[in-house]
């Protein structure tokens, strides 16, 4: 299990702290991750930077995968010398019993305005028992702003965090549930077994990650921000081929 550490002080370096800090607790615990691998990812895709509205936007993208999990993304943006946004998704292999891994943060010179961490389940019955267990065992800290959902919120479980965390002492909250999801999101992969291709509950779960997929691809913030740095047709592809990439068929 990954241990506690406070978050780093990136006073100096234009970037969060809790951005900063975040980035490197979520490669900690990927780094944990059983059959760690990089996958390949386009070089146009890996290292972006653009232009919008008169500032310079700069993206990088770490793509990877392990044992029951097909593809773990994690992306920082930044622009200019205000918003940051860290987006960070851990999509299941179906084969395997294990719900979604999402986080996000988005910061500006005001702070940070939204923070969210989830296990969004792809199956019927919701989160699988070995992931939904250690969930409900922790405590979780006094959040002075908690946020309502998006309209197409419906994707997320009944233990998703979604906060506006204020101050230093919050923001260090905020890593320490981010890390108790991905420990019990870890546990799972290690100890789960793959199901055949053909199974109902490999199948179901297939259709639970494309839905996943297309509810996500409704908030069209992203796509909008996107298409006005660059183009709507590179910006489409973004979404679709890094972003929320369909799963493939199990096989």
């Amino acid at each position: 299990m990954i241990q506690a550490s406070p978050p780093s002080d990136a006073a100096g370096t234009g970037v969060h702290p809790l951005v900063d800090a975040l980035a490197e607790r979520i490669r900690l615990c990927r780094s944990q991750l059983v059959g760690l691998q990089p996958l390949p990812i386009a070089d146009d895709l890996e290292a972006i930077s653009g232009s919008l509205d008169g500032d310079a936007l700069f993206i990088r993208n770490e793509v990877h995968r392990s044992r029951g999990l097909r593809k773990l993304h994690l992306e920082t943006a930044r622009l200019g010398a205000g918003l940051q946004i860290l987006h960070c998704v851990f999509f299941p292999d179906p084969r395997y019993d294990l719900p979604v891994f999402g986080a996000d943060i988005v910061a500006g010179r005001a702070g940070v305005s939204a923070a969210i961490v989830d296990l969004s389940p792809v199956r019927d019955g919701g989160l699988p028992e070995p992931v939904l267990t250690p969930l409900r065992a922790r405590q979780r800290p006094p959040f002075s702003q908690v946020r309502e959902l998006p309209p197409w919120g419906s994707i997320f479980s009944d233990q998703v965090l979604f906060v506006r965390p204020e101050g230093q002492e919050e923001e260090g909250w905020f890593i320490e549930e981010v890390t108790g999801f991905l420990n019990a999101l870890g546990q799972a992969a290690a100890s789960s077994e793959a199901q055949p291709p053909d199974h109902p509950a490999t199948v179901s779960r297939w259709h639970g990650q494309l839905h996943y997929c297309k509810q996500q691809k409704q908030n069209d913030k992203t796509r909008r921000a996107l298409a006005k740095a660059f183009n709507p047709e590179w910006a489409d592809r973004y979404i679709e081929e890094l972003l929320f990439d369909d799963p493939p068929a199990p096989c």
